[in-house]
């Protein structure tokens, strides 16, 4: 098998110019003959380059605004024939096919005009044709032809040049055309998602995911598993967007919790203060306040244990008094849209906790796809994007809640939607007082997060659980009055639930009983 080959000629054309001239340069300067199209063409005059026009190669100009150029056999032919093939190498000569030994392309922003919210002709006209052709085309052939589409790989292919005196080596080709082939099966990916979404077709006959590497792992949830974090070319504001200020790398714990956590405070943009604490994806404490550092300790007081180690985020810039705040227990991640100069100089002296930035938060309300693996397949669905307002709400008992009680009630519906189910949310004042998540019996729920309040009175020295006075949202309907009456007996004093159950009259009697205020949503929020 062919090991080292000798580049005598490139074919270059890029959308993205980031590092094309000096990559230009030090390719001709090696002796290597550049043919190029268009607007990289006419880049590469304008910094004194000699460039051979594709155009000259196909013997036909660029037609139909440039859609046709490359798909011609002068450039497929070059791009495909076996050197090492008689009939190849003849075919070549007869029709006057030139060997094209570097193919440098990326390919038209199909995926940063999406994001920007380009309308469907827009998106169409930047769904490219001719660059996959070549990319795959030069892949397959990767024991001749070396496939370039991403410019971070410039400079380790004039490495390889340099190492070589101006050829390759086949493992280096093999990468290459490994990253090729990735490349365009991402973009293919973010085509037909694209194109399912604008159709609205939900389930498209094949479905397809792609994404670009953003970081190795040093391991996976666990110490023997191997993984990676890979971002989706949507460009949504969170962790993938992110800028980590300090500490230690991000583990695939820490950015699996920290999503959690900025996804659940991203329900609160534009509002009051607020914070969220995660650990193991589950909130420990969830506040508004009057301030950041109020709302931070609102938070940590629903469960300060759990909160130890945990991930702290929050929908405004931090600030110094709230940093000192946080450093007073060990806390793994801090994620905020900004961070003040005097928080991030008291962040400065704990070197392993990270703190990262995003410039703004996720919008709760968007639209996406959510998919998660099962054996031999994976599932896909719409995001939970979904909430409900006050006007939304049935009142299913005699007593009505009072303001207090339906703010507190909507808060903790919200909240609701971030625990793992079964979820039991406890709330006064806009802080949660209790969270029972993840049991298989609602009841269970029900009285784990009122034994943590309990617990967490005891802590503050309270002569009353937290839990007394407040308000309950569960994920999905109570199947039993059971949970209900232990929320009752909690201390609870209104309860937020889908309904739907085929008890719904038992357990609504049992909470007229029991002078409850009770509303339905007509709408669950299931987390497994």
């Amino acid at each position: 098998m062919t090991n080292l080959v000798h580049v005598g000629r490139a074919l270059i054309s890029v959308s993205d110019k980031t590092g094309l001239i000096d990559l230009a340069r030090a390719l001709a300067g090696r002796g290597i003959e550049l043919i190029s199209t268009g607007g990289t063409a006419a880049a590469l005059r304008m910094a004194g380059l000699a460039v051979r026009d594709v155009a000259e190669v196909t013997g036909f100009p660029e037609m139909m605004d440039g859609r046709v150029k490359t798909l011609h056999p002068n450039v497929h032919g070059g791009l495909l024939a076996l050197r090492d093939d008689d009939e190849h190498l003849v075919a070549m000569a007869a029709h006057g096919i030139e060997p094209i030994d570097l193919l440098v392309v990326n390919l038209y922003p199909f995926e940063a005009t999406v994001a920007r919210g380009a309308d469907y002709e827009t998106c169409i006209e930047n769904i490219d044709i001719g660059g996959p052709a070549m990319i795959r085309a030069a892949a397959k052939n990767h024991r001749f032809v070396n496939v370039v589409t991403d410019p971070a790989d410039y400079a380790g292919l004039l490495a390889e040049l340099a190492r070589n005196d101006g050829a390759t080596g086949m493992a280096f080709r093999q990468k290459l055309a490994l990253t090729a082939y990735a490349r365009t099966a991402t973009y293919d990916a973010a085509v037909s998602n694209w194109m399912a979404g604008a159709l609205k077709e939900s389930a498209p006959r094949r479905r397809a995911f792609g994404g670009e590497l953003a970081q190795t792992l040093r391991y996976g949830e666990n110490p023997h598993q191997a993984a990676a974090f890979y971002t989706d070319g949507s460009g949504r504001t969170g962790v993938a967007t992110a800028k980590q200020w300090q500490g230690k790398e991000l583990s695939y714990n820490n950015i699996n919790d920290t999503d959690a956590a900025f996804e659940l405070v991203a329900e609160f943009a534009g509002k009051a203060p607020a914070c969220a604490i995660i650990k193991h994806a589950n909130p420990c404490g969830v506040a508004t306040g009057e301030s950041l550092l109020e709302a931070y300790s609102r938070a940590h007081d629903c469960d300060r244990t759990s909160a130890f180690g945990g991930i702290v985020a929050l929908n405004q810039e931090l600030d110094a008094e709230t940093a000192e705040k946080i450093c007073e227990i060990f806390t793994e991640v801090v994620i905020a849209p900004g961070a003040s100069d005097a928080a991030r100089a008291v962040f400065a002296a704990k070197k392993n906790l990270r703190l990262l930035t995003t410039g703004g938060l996720p919008d709760a309300a968007a639209r996406g796809l959510a998919f998660r693996q099962v054996a031999g397949g994976f599932l896909v669905q719409d995001r939970d994007a979904a909430n409900v307002k006050r006007a939304d709400l049935k009142l299913v008992t005699k007593r009505a809640p009072t303001d207090a009680e339906m703010a507190d009630l909507l808060f903790a519906w919200t909240v609701a939607k971030h625990v793992k189910s079964n979820a039991i949310i406890y709330v006064k004042d806009g802080a949660t007082v209790g969270i029972g998540a993840g049991q298989m019996s609602r009841i269970d729920s029900t009285r784990i997060a009122a034994r943590k309040s309990q617990d967490m009175a005891e802590v503050l020295g309270l002569s009353a659980p937290l839990t007394q006075g407040s308000v309950v949202a569960s994920d999905a309907f109570f199947p039993f009055a059971d949970g209900l009456i232990a929320a009752a007996e909690a201390g609870a004093t209104a309860i937020i639930q889908p309904g739907g159950s085929m008890r719904d009259d038992e357990v609504i009697a049992a909470a007229d009983a029991a002078g409850l205020a009770m509303v339905f949503t007509n709408q669950r929020h299931f987390r497994h």
